[in-house]
């Protein structure tokens, strides 16, 4: 049996750690939840941790190991597919698809496309 008991950090791969901080904070809203340098010398890193305002989960967003960035997808919720779909498409800068679902056990969502091509579904909860 498993000890795990949630999930708490997804990760990102991005080109730029930096511009990856002004896309989810300035485009989408979302808190700098930590920055923080390890290693020395060349082979100094940062972790990076962004998420919604109130969430218990954040997103870490990593330089590539190896190969290209982008590729990964995860979910966020919100009350209102709709209206956070609207909020985003006038953000200069922000790739919205369209909304799908809504009908039967499929709910209402909607993607979005970050700079390095890693999708965020902006899934409606509740009724």
């Amino acid at each position: 049996m498993t000890t795990i008991t949630s999930i708490s950090t997804a990760m990102f791969t991005v080109a730029d750690q930096d511009a990856a901080i002004e896309f989810y904070t300035k485009k989408l809203g979302w808190e700098l939840r930590s920055e923080t340098t390890f290693g020395e010398g060349d082979q100094a890193g940062r972790w990076i941790e962004v998420a919604p305002p109130g969430s218990g989960a954040v997103l870490a967003l990593n330089p590539p190991m190896n190969g290209e960035p982008g590729g990964g997808a995860i979910g966020v919720d919100t009350p209102d597919a709709e209206a956070e779909r609207t909020r985003l498409s006038g953000v200069d800068g922000v790739q919205v698809g369209d909304l799908m679902g809504g009908e039967g056990p499929v709910p209402k969502m909607f993607p979005v496309t970050d700079p390095d091509g890693n999708w965020i579904w902006v899934v409606q909860t509740g009724s």
